[in-house]
């Protein structure tokens, strides 16, 4: 449908929770994701959340298949999660780097819980029930955090590991981040 802008850390909408969907198999909300998936694919993210483009609603999505950004990932279904509830499974964590297209250029490690559970709905209402680890686990984490007003560096617990890309990890564009 189209490319939207992606809003930048400071943004008022990237720090509001987001409402939840309240009615499905709607133009509008077809409409969003077509959106969310182009912006997605233009910026060759792993996912997106609607408060990124500026809806202040519960919608994200999210897959990787083969991305030059993220040559050693597994790969994460393609996947529309609209009214998200994240279980965790276990206590075990593992620091990751992250970054963000809302904070361009720059990366940091942020802890996350290697596996969950998440559940909600596709666009049309159809139930979502999926369990995740590793990468898979930390984009949805990710994305979710999304919908309560959190973004990767607020996250964080050791500031010295948090940094530009293009210094970080010459060579990567500096401009391109999940």
């Amino acid at each position: 449908m189209a490319i939207r802008e992606v809003l930048r850390m400071g943004s008022p909408v990237l720090a509001q929770v987001a409402r939840p969907v309240e009615r499905f198999g709607t133009p509008e909300l077809a409409r969003l994701v077509a959106d969310m998936q182009d912006t997605m694919a233009h910026e060759d993210g792993a996912g997106l959340a609607a408060p990124q483009i500026g809806e202040s609603v519960r919608v994200v999505i999210f897959g990787v298949t083969s991305n030059p950004r993220y040559p050693d990932a597994e790969e994460v279904p393609f996947t529309v999660l609209v009214n998200p509830a994240i279980t965790f499974l276990g206590d075990e964590v593992e620091e990751g780097w992250e970054g963000c297209l809302s904070v361009p250029g720059l990366r940091g490690v942020v802890a996350r819980r290697t596996r969950i559970r998440y559940t909600g709905f596709d666009e049309r209402g159809a139930p979502v029930d999926r369990l995740a680890e590793g990468f898979h686990a930390r984009v949805v984490q990710h994305e979710c955090d999304h919908l309560d007003g959190i973004l990767y560096p607020m996250r964080m617990t050791d500031m010295s590991r948090f940094g530009f890309t293009d210094v970080l990890f010459p060579g990567e564009d500096p401009g391109r981040d999940d």
